[in-house]
């Protein structure tokens, strides 16, 4: 029986995460895809975030998403915001929806555990990584306290997603509920890039024609851009011409990365290229069709969405060999794999993929085939179905 008139195969979703759009990053982007794809299937979807900008409105539909945002005090730790309204906030959303889901790490998630058993409704939660921050007391701190409020979370969960199982049999957050956790592969959507404009790029970045690297992603310790900096002197080698295109912030106001690499990017100063945050995704796919390869040399990485974009728009990737990082390349052999922490083999498989690009290529349709959108929206409506509450009597 339908609750005023609504459709009985109709979900109320609500979303719980820190930060939405116009705040850029994988994370969003994932959420949002999965969002709005749900309401284009006829779900209703409400988004509850940090309203991380002043001049952001309090509510607003985005796409058919309906998104509310709660005030936060200029005064961050670490990555994330507190929120002072968010209790009464939460509660009265969750209890207005049928569904709740989470996406971890995040401060609130076992205040969100409460009330939803307090009111009757089950958690979903998505893990989007291992909270890893840089050295130090407080970081250390952080991070016990957001395992430990996890923790809570995790065992009254109804169902934890992973992005892979490789991944989730690696995640010290995920490992202890590892049977409670299901894998979905993140959404990946790109659009098909400009050739023409594609070629601008190269022009401008390399006019001696050398090869272009690209790294896309934040400049932050976790992802450690100082190894593909170093990495050129083994490039350098054999492509004295390379030059290595960043594309994401660099700045990053929550640790000092940027500041403490400065000598290193003076010295390589003339092969370094920095473009700052690309919030089009147009742009993102011309930036990944105009690079010869995508080099990603973090430490740790759940997935990477920006590896399945890149290939979505012909660039081989090489990847660090890391749990969950690893998988993209595993599962369509489109570039090579390359031990964490370890610059010069780092640049040996750039050469490498440089030297025998097509040998690293596959076709547009094969990778969307592998990672498919659509069967990632299919899961998550499943999941979300499975354990939304029964309306009607």
């Amino acid at each position: 029986m339908s609750i005023n008139g609504a459709k009985p195969d109709k979900l109320k979703i609500l979303i719980c995460i820190l930060y939405y759009f116009p705040h850029r990053t994988g994370m969003q982007l994932y959420i949002q895809r999965v969002s709005e794809a749900l309401v284009q299937r006829g779900h209703e979807v409400t988004i509850l975030a940090a309203r991380h900008r002043p001049d952001l409105p309090a509510e607003e539909m985005i796409n058919g998403v309906r998104v509310v945002r709660l005030w936060a005090p200029p005064v961050p730790i670490s990555r994330g915001m507190i929120m002072p309204a968010y209790p009464l906030a939460a509660a009265r959303l969750i209890a207005q929806h049928d569904v709740v889901s989470i996406h971890t790490p995040m401060l609130e998630t076992a205040l969100i555990a409460v009330l939803a058993g307090l009111l009757g409704r089950k958690v979903v939660a998505t893990h989007h990584g291992d909270l890893i921050l840089p050295r130090g007391v407080a970081n250390r701190v952080i991070q016990t306290v957001m395992f430990m409020l996890y923790r809570f979370m995790a065992a009254r969960a109804a169902r934890l997603i992973a992005y892979s199982d490789d991944y989730a049999n690696h995640s010290y957050y995920l490992l202890p509920y590892r049977d409670k956790v299901s894998v979905i592969y993140p959404p990946v959507h790109m659009p098909q890039p400009n050739p023409q404009r594609a070629e601008e790029l190269r022009q401008q970045w390399a006019p001696e024609g050398g090869p272009i690297i690209g790294f896309a992603g934040r400049f932050v310790e976790e992802k450690r851009p100082d190894l593909l900096i170093r990495a050129l002197d083994v490039i350098g080698e054999h492509y004295p011409n390379a030059r290595v295109v960043f594309a994401g912030e660099y700045d990053i106001k929550y640790e000092n990365t940027w500041e403490r690499y400065q000598g290193l990017v003076r010295r390589y100063r003339d092969r370094l290229v920095f473009l700052g945050l690309l919030d089009d995704m147009q742009a993102m796919a011309d930036f990944f069709a105009a690079c010869d390869v995508l080099a990603l040399t973090s430490d740790s990485e759940c997935f990477a969405l920006v590896q399945v974009e890149a290939m979505l728009c012909g660039t081989p990737v090489v990847m660090t060999d890391t749990p969950g990082g690893r998988v993209p390349v595993q599962v369509s052999g489109m570039g090579k794999l390359a031990p964490p922490g370890d610059y010069r083999a780092i640049g040996e498989a750039i050469v490498e993929v440089l030297k025998n690009p097509e040998a690293y290529r596959r076709p547009r349709e094969v990778i969307e085939s592998l990672f498919s959108f659509e069967e990632t929206v299919d899961r998550y409506e499943r999941y979300f179905r499975e354990n939304a509450v029964t309306r009607g009597g």
